[in-house]
């Protein structure tokens, strides 16, 4: 049965994407925020694409965005050396976080109560948001630019990906180093499974798994070119990967077979995450726009409609074509 991939485009930022991530569900449906080097971050519904805003006040590039689990409140990071915190109801600054250099990292806990961030000054820093005018918790180790920084194990550990050449797992409450990975290169992305604690991590042309909270290797696969970012599926049946290009690739977690690969993006892939449903996956290009794709091309999901033109086949044809509901999509 043939059936073709058809992207949804999303466009509207005018520099590279290099960072996404969605909400969890919430009863108003997903929703995605991006961060592009425009300075701009947006929000859209998740499903489609729709824009939904802009959030307003980065005086330079912004380099990581992240919502909390109900998509009331957004976080970004930025070059101009500070991290705010939205409402993202209203798209009001509820904070504004001074640091002392480029800020590439942001990540809540599950209860939206602490946010963390990292960034060039190799400093990893735990914000209260009900006390903002305290000074941050600060945990320093990494001899580089920290690219990312994560939440894990229930808030009680941090995962720490740098430009040393690590990744890094330490106690949130000691700030103590538990474990640590070194690597013949710099990790390009990393990705953190709460459920199964499952950490994804990309370098050079490889994506490796781990479990996240021993560190212990699950498995690598090798791609056909070299990967920025790489996203599990919920359920764990496949992956996708994406980098320099321009394509990406689905690959089978049982197996590591390569089950497809799309080009779609005029650039580099810098970032791919699953929605939290699962039904699809954002990706992020230095071509300036956002694509969603289908997991399972052919279904009938947000603005797919799979329609069987009887008009156009013979009745013996089981060509199905998943087109989305209007011919031309720029969400």
């Amino acid at each position: 049965m043939a059936m073709r991939q058809t992207p949804l485009t999303c466009s509207g930022h005018t520099r590279p994407v290099v960072d996404l991530a969605f909400s969890g569900i919430t009863p108003y449906g997903y929703f995605l925020i991006s961060a592009c080097k425009d300075g701009k971050p947006m929000l859209r519904q998740g499903d489609t694409g729709d824009w939904i805003g802009t959030f307003l006040g980065h005086k330079g590039a912004v380099w990581g965005a992240t919502l909390n689990k109900d998509a009331t409140k957004a976080a970004t990071a930025a070059a101009d050396f500070t991290a705010k915190v939205w409402d993202a109801v209203t798209g009001d600054e509820v904070l504004t976080l001074a640091h002392k250099h480029i800020v590439k990292s942001v990540n809540f806990t599950q209860d939206s109560s602490c946010l963390l961030t990292g960034g060039n000054d190799k400093t990893i820093r735990i914000y209260d948001l009900n006390k903002p005018e305290a000074e941050p918790q600060e945990i320093t180790g990494h001899t580089s630019a920290i690219k990312k920084a994560l939440w894990c194990n229930n808030d009680t550990q941090i995962l720490s990906a740098a430009d040393d050449k690590t990744v890094r797992l330490w106690d949130r409450n000691s700030t103590a180093v538990v474990k640590h990975l070194s690597f013949d290169m710099s990790v390009s992305s990393m990705e953190y499974i709460p459920d199964g604690e499952v950490l994804v991590i990309t370098y050079g042309k490889t994506i490796a798994f781990y479990n996240a909270l021993s560190l212990d290797m699950i498995k690598t696969v090798d791609a056909p070119a070299s990967i920025h970012t790489a996203s599990l599926h919920p359920d764990k049946d496949f992956f996708v990967a994406g980098g320099d290009d321009f394509k990406l690739y689905k690959y089978d977690y049982g197996t590591k077979e390569e089950l497809e690969s799309y080009k779609g993006h005029f650039g580099p892939v810098h970032c791919v995450r699953f929605s939290p449903d699962g039904e699809l996956y954002a990706s992020g290009s230095e071509d300036g726009t956002l694509r969603l794709w289908q997991t399972e091309v052919g279904k009938t999901y947000g603005l797919w409609k799979c329609v069987l033109p009887e008009e156009l086949v013979s009745e013996n044809s089981d060509t199905i074509y998943c087109t989305p509901a209007a011919p031309e999509i720029k969400a």
